[in-house]
């Protein structure tokens, strides 16, 4: 996942996953090339993960987005960084929320037999 965001202050903020294993390792990257890209600094959390919906069917199927941000929401997790494509929309959250949030949108899309 990457997010660009442009605060009021016209600087540009970056944000990105990688695996967990990479963390450290992308973090020291990181913070030994900061100053040479002029940024201000570098933060990371390891206590995220990235929940995913999938499907062909959310190109026809208005509300599928909506259905998972409420699910989420009613739920108390807050949703970090939001990605999506014609077919899978994926957010990070607290990782103290996986299975939570895993539950809850199989609970909200039918699939808590499947």
């Amino acid at each position: 996942m990457i997010v660009q965001n442009i605060a009021a202050d016209a600087s540009t903020d970056f944000t990105f996953t990688v695996h967990r294993n990479d963390f450290e390792r992308a973090k020291t990257i990181l913070d030994g090339i900061c100053n040479h890209l002029g940024a201000r600094g570098v933060s990371g959390d390891c206590n995220i993960v990235k929940v995913s919906i999938v499907g062909v069917g959310m190109r026809s199927h208005a509300g599928i987005a909506s259905t998972m941000f409420k699910t989420l929401a009613n739920e108390g997790i807050n949703i970090q960084m939001i990605a999506t494509s014609e077919i899978k929309i994926s957010v990070v959250v607290n990782e103290k929320y996986l299975e939570l949030a895993v539950r809850a949108l199989h609970s909200a899309f039918g699939l808590e037999h499947a």
